[in-house]
């Protein structure tokens, strides 16, 4: 049947093509994370304005009239001088600014904004204690911390076990406050929200915590193991033993750690701060510092009292108490929030 149409295969009648998948350029994907970055910042530095903001209306109220005069007299700096003590700045602190500031109203005449001078000068005073804390080699790398009652240790820890884990290391736990059943709870609570293990034990001893933590820490190759321990006064000469104890017990375990050891302050105690920095630096050779609830604090001039005269690194600060809250200190950032 030869006059009749032949079938078609219509596979081999439409012609191949090549098929491409076009990405989008590297560049562009650069961009993307840019701008994710950029408005990350921006919510952060307002977040951070927010939070200063009781500190900056303390320090704004008693300097409007001093920054109006556009003048360094005398009666400015005696202004300046009670402004700066009232935002906890403190007196060794305080001197160091207002003759930074006299040095550089001289440097640069009177047609310069003393606020830009004044901002000058804090941020010279407290740049170094940022140090951003980076996580080593080793692991586990070990981070304890240590505190008072109070001062919000153990939100810290989940704070900075999210921090960690959006960083791409894995987390574990340690429940070090082994006779509060209500601090192994809020741990517990901020383990089930991050998704990462607790190690616990209930009026145990905290050492053993710390040795099986970080055992199963290496055992389970984890990163980063976050050390709780219980809330202490300086004055408390019998519980300051226990935890060099601890942090003995820690050593043993793995005789480089901890890798650091972090002492978590609220802001809200202002001067008595910085005596809580001294004894536990004297106790357990502290590597930085978190510093909690600045947002509830007009106290904010602390961080230049620490600068000034026991410059621990300022490893992160709190504004909040949501779970994205706690970031690396940034001294720039923290002085435009402070003065604005």
């Amino acid at each position: 049947m030869t006059g009749l149409p032949q079938p078609v295969d219509r596979l081999q009648a439409v012609p191949r093509r090549s098929c491409t998948l076009v990405r989008p350029p590297l560049a562009m994907f650069d961009l993307f994370k840019r701008k994710s970055d950029d408005d990350d910042k921006k919510r952060w530095a307002a977040r951070l304005a927010e939070g200063l903001a009781r500190s900056r209306e303390k320090l704004a109220g008693a300097l409007g009239g001093v920054f109006s005069r556009r003048k360094l007299d005398e009666e400015t700096l005696d202004e300046l001088e009670a402004a700066l003590l009232t935002a906890d700045v403190g007196v060794a602190a305080t001197q160091q600014v207002l003759a930074d500031l006299r040095e550089r109203w001289k440097r640069a005449g009177a047609e310069d904004d003393p606020k830009q001078h004044l901002k000058a000068a804090l941020l010279e005073l407290i740049a170094p204690l940022e140090k951003p804390l980076a996580i080593g080699s080793a692991r586990p790398f070990v981070i304890m911390l240590a505190g008072v009652n109070g001062a919000g240790k153990t939100t810290s820890v989940g704070k900075l076990a999210r921090l960690f884990q959006t960083q791409g290391h894995s987390v574990l736990l340690a429940a070090g406050d082994t006779f509060r059943a209500a601090a192994r709870e809020q741990l517990e609570v901020w383990g089930k929200r991050n998704d990462v293990t607790v190690i616990s034990q209930a009026g145990g001893d905290p050492g053993a915590v710390m040795f099986d933590a970080i055992a199963a820490a290496k055992a389970r190759g984890i990163d980063v193991v976050l050390a709780d321990t219980a809330g202490r006064l300086p004055t408390q000469l019998q519980l300051m033993e226990e935890i060099r104890k601890v942090q003995r017990v820690i050593r043993k375990a793995d005789p480089d750690a901890p890798h650091e050891t972090l002492l978590v302050i609220d802001a809200n105690t202002g001067q008595n701060t910085l005596a809580q920095v001294k004894a536990f630096d004297d106790a357990l050779g502290l590597t930085g510092l978190v510093l909690t609830k600045l947002d509830g604090s007009a106290r904010g001039g602390v961080v230049a009292a620490i600068a000034k005269e026991r410059p621990v690194p300022l490893r992160f600060i709190g504004v909040g108490e949501g779970i994205d809250d706690l970031r690396p200190f940034v001294a720039a950032e923290f002085v435009d929030a402070l003065v604005g």
